[in-house]
């Protein structure tokens, strides 16, 4: 991740750390009239919070129970799902007011995300396959806890495929990070991965990874080039430079605007780096470019809005050679 360029999270919580928060949360649910006790379970009844489904749009009747685990008959309603696990022999279990047990699978998300950031927060990520049940379990666990509990936007990112098939360790069609950085630059893979919009899914493949691997090549070589030249005039630069460029750096800075305030649409904003480039590369490398009077102005303006917008999307190496 790191030679990703993916920046480190502030906190890496464990479940085990805070089964305080967790039991807590479930007592207040309790106490709010939206899960009920069965022997040493307990489980969240979802007909007590209408809103249920508010996130991917499923009505309760559309939900079949048994696709993931067994029917349990204990439940009031087949969509109901457990909060707290009595505990079975061989597990680990912790003690609670329901008896000895550990915490059902969506519980934990909600309590430690509310005991780091409050009931309320900007944003929430993860895969597609997350939106049902486990997101929607946790706005209605969280909703129940605390009713002012909120969520501005939800982020869920497609899957990458392989020949159009999702890739898992159970098909045994995937690689590790570690595999395709040993073959390609880190940064051609994020800059790979950018390419799609995150919401949809992305087709792994060599020959898109050799054609990111190129794009980057010819990114980071023409800001080379514009540094080399920049290094030989760097004092007197004037600060007028032609409509022309400037047209350029404006289109070009709306563009980044417009897409990322856009649900971060990142594919847009890397075909958008297309015309201040060549606009630097015929500055730097034809007779027409070279002739032109403000030409270290025009490459020093369009070499700073690239390095800007490369920065915000973390595609900026540590040097370029």
């Amino acid at each position: 991740m790191v030679h990703l360029q993916c920046l480190p999270p502030s906190v890496e919580p464990r479940v085990s750390d805070h089964m305080p928060h967790i039991i807590d949360m479930i007592k207040q649910i309790v106490d709010n009239g939206y899960a009920y006790r069965v022997e040493g379970d307990v489980f969240f009844s979802v007909e007590n919070f209408p809103e249920y489904g508010q996130l991917s749009g499923r009505k309760l009747e559309d939900n079949r129970a048994g696709e993931r685990v067994a029917v349990d008959s204990r439940k009031r309603n087949p969509a109901d799902f457990a909060l707290w696990k009595s505990a079975k022999e061989g597990e680990p279990f912790w003690e609670s007011p329901w008896g000895p047990g550990r915490p059902g699978w969506h519980i934990e998300c909600s309590a430690m995300s509310a005991a780091y950031l409050g009931y309320s927060f900007d944003i929430h990520g993860g895969g597609m396959d997350l939106v049902f049940p486990h997101h929607e379990n946790e706005i209605a666990q969280s909703c129940a806890a605390c009713k002012q509990s909120n969520v501005s936007y939800w982020i869920h990112n497609g899957f990458v495929t392989v020949d159009s098939e999702k890739m898992s360790k159970s098909l045994g069609n995937f690689f590790t990070i570690r595999e395709v950085i040993n073959l390609y630059h880190p940064l051609a893979l994020r800059l790979f991965l950018m390419g799609t919009h995150y919401r949809s899914p992305i087709n792994y493949s060599d020959v898109l990874l050799e054609s990111a691997s190129e794009r980057i090549f010819y990114i980071y070589q023409t800001l080379h080039d514009c540094e080399n030249v920049l290094s030989q005039h760097d004092k007197g630069l004037q600060e007028s430079i032609p409509p022309e460029t400037l047209n350029v750096i404006n289109k070009f800075h709306n563009d980044f605007s417009t897409s990322m305030s856009d649900d971060l649409r990142t594919p847009v904003v890397l075909a958008a780096l297309s015309d201040p480039l060549k606009t630097i590369n015929d500055l730097l490398h034809t007779r027409k470019g070279k002739k032109q009077a403000t030409r270290i102005e025009s490459v020093a303006a369009l070499e700073k809005i690239i390095r800007n917008v490369l920065s915000v999307l973390g595609l900026m190496p540590t040097s370029y050679s």
